[in-house]
């Protein structure tokens, strides 16, 4: 695949990260406990810890199957949120973040379905794919607007330590081409 380093959407760029994201990651959701309750990583402690976050993205840029786009706005070029792609053979997942400032605009589902789009335009690719926790209605909303199907709960799935060590539930959603 040869991923694009912006995509455009009605009011979002979507583009490779840069490790100048630092503070508005860290300031605008990476420390929010609220933001990262259902993912996989506790909030950062420090901008350290999203400094080697956006390198381990610039990584996944160089090896090309662990792509992160920074998503922001299309008027002041700063990172409100992350949007990701790990392609595995024929298929691919995705995952997300947003600030909280920015819930409820409807922009995650703009960001996923540019990414969904993206992701079908190549023809080796025959499978998005994501989870969410099952309590992670929102989430699992966003994944149905961007015309993914829910396919199954994976019961254990993954441990969010926000909510305990504990592997959770998650609802597992799909679009197939």
């Amino acid at each position: 695949m040869n991923p694009p380093e912006h995509l455009q959407t009605e009011r979002l760029v979507l583009r490779k990260p840069r490790l100048t994201d630092g503070e508005a990651i860290f300031e605008g959701y990476a420390r929010d406990p609220e933001v990262t309750k259902y993912l996989m990583w506790q909030p950062h402690s420090s901008i350290e810890v999203t400094r080697e976050f956006l390198q381990g993205c610039l990584e996944g840029w160089s090896e090309g199957n662990d792509l992160s786009w920074a998503i922001s706005d299309g008027t002041t070029d700063r990172c409100i949120g992350m949007v990701s792609l790990r392609i595995r053979a024929f298929k691919a997942d995705v995952g997300y973040v947003l600030a909280r400032k920015f819930w409820g605009h409807g922009f995650t589902t703009e960001a996923v379905q540019a990414l969904v789009a993206w992701a079908f335009s190549d023809p080796t690719i025959f499978r998005v794919w994501a989870v969410c926790d099952v309590e992670n209605l929102a989430s699992a909303r966003v994944l149905e607007k961007v015309g993914m199907s829910r396919e199954a709960i994976l019961r254990r799935w993954v441990v969010h330590p926000q909510m305990g060590q504990e592997p959770r539930d998650c609802f597992c959603f799909a679009k197939v081409k």
